[in-house]
């Protein structure tokens, strides 16, 4: 499958993604089973999903947590995270696929970046589809969850909310839009059944209190705990705050889930964008609990393994591209996937930005196209294409790229509302 580019072999752009360290933890709340003020609102609705289970090959729940902007090392040796990795199993070359934060969410849900290279109030149009296509079309319930977002389907830029770390200072900006890649799709946030998914940690309470959890899951922290405003620490105390008193809770974690805890990428732009990433959980077979895997993944595996253990369609983009999207090694054993050996001398440059051209590219226009239907992902489906989409523009039909003063997918920072269709 192409990647359009205009370089691949080239230097990445320097520089390091900064943080702020002068911000002292606290928590949100009394834990994750209850609602808090600190959450803006509170909850008065619950989904109803958890009842007519879809049965999966290894694991009948998945879940991601995505934490920001850490190095592989610094994420391993805090003691937290030290601690997961006693009690799952260690991906040692897990990736994320290219820099800023913004296009690595929304290549986590979507199979691609689209060219994307900051962290802008970009909307992908709704002929594009995402995995939640490839889930409704298998029956399968799914939901987001993001820390101290003010409402179901918030479309702002971001949230300031009271500053429950310093009560003494200005409310605080918890809540940012490029950490949620559901909202920046169209085809998710535009139809109200699926807006409604778009949720919160004071819904989630709601909901695992009630037993109606989804089975494929999202969950974002805020601005602090998930260490972009602050530092690993943070992050690790949010974790001990929130998911480990959940591992004890069968609602969320029985022997039938299987969670993702990784980061969108590194801090330095200067190294190849290699990411801490474990998986825990029930679903996990015991014997790998406190091993590793050195199998070259990315982001897009995430994709191709929740499609192999349901046995869904593909997009067609860069979940199906052999080389990145290899499938977690012991559901790829349990399916029959073959994953394909990439040794590190063939591995990408992932930690390139810029080059890419794409719609979401305004030096390198070029518009969306329809996916590659001839491809065959890990889950064995049939691509998925909107039959909104005009299949005829594909990868090998597209015009020269271009350089426009915006990208038309750009809307400005203080919009509020979905555009209109």
């Amino acid at each position: 499958m192409l990647f359009p580019a205009i370089a691949i072999f080239v230097a990445s752009a320097t520089g390091v993604v900064e943080a702020a360290t002068a911000i002292e933890w606290a928590a949100p709340g009394t834990g994750p089973l209850e609602q808090t003020a600190n959450y803006v609102g509170f909850s008065n609705d619950t989904l109803d999903d958890y009842v007519d289970i879809v049965p999966g090959v290894v694991f009948d729940r998945f879940v991601q947590i995505w934490f920001e902007n850490t190095d592989f090392n610094t994420a391993a040796s805090t003691s937290t995270f030290a601690k997961l990795a006693e009690q799952g199993l260690t991906f040692t070359k897990y990736h994320a696929v290219t820099h800023p934060s913004e296009p690595n969410y929304v290549a986590g849900l979507g199979g691609y970046h689209w060219g994307m290279h900051d962290d802008a109030f970009y909307h992908v149009p709704r002929n594009i589809s995402t995995i939640v296509d490839l889930l409704e079309d298998k029956n399968i319930s799914w939901a987001t969850y993001q820390e101290n977002m003010p409402s179901v389907a918030y479309y702002g830029d971001g949230f300031e909310s009271h500053n429950y770390n310093d009560p003494n200072e200005d409310d605080y900006p918890y809540y940012a839009r490029k950490h949620n890649p559901h909202i920046i799709y169209d085809s998710v946030v535009s139809v109200p059944e699926r807006a409604a998914r778009i949720r919160n940690l004071n819904d989630f309470a709601n909901d695992i209190t009630n037993g109606s959890l989804p089975q494929w899951i999202w969950v974002t922290p805020n601005m602090v705990n998930d260490a972009h405003d602050t530092t690993i620490d943070f992050a690790a105390s949010w974790l001990e705050y929130w998911l480990v008193p959940l591992l004890e809770d069968e609602r969320f974690n029985n022997e039938k889930t299987l969670i993702l805890v990784t980061f969108d990428e590194t801090e330095n732009y200067d190294i190849q964008n290699n990411i801490f990433s474990v998986v825990v959980g029930g679903a996990l077979p015991s014997e790998l609990k406190g091993t590793t895997d050195s199998t070259f993944y990315t982001h897009y595996s995430s994709l191709s393994t929740v499609q192999a253990n349901w046995g869904l369609g593909s997009l067609g983009r860069q979940d199906t591209n052999k080389t990145m999207s290899n499938v977690f090694s012991f559901v790829a054993d349990a399916t029959g996937y073959s994953n394909k050996d990439v040794p590190e001398a063939e591995q990408p440059l992932l930690n390139l930005t810029e080059i890419y051209a794409g719609p979401l590219n305004a030096e390198i226009y070029i518009p969306f196209w329809a996916p590659d239907t001839s491809v065959e992902g890990a889950g064995g489906g049939k691509v998925f294409v909107s039959p909104e989409l005009d299949t005829t523009v594909t990868i090998d039909k597209l015009p020269s790229p271009e350089k426009v003063e915006i990208s038309p997918f750009e809307l400005p920072s203080d919009t509020t509302t979905l555009p209109e269709y």
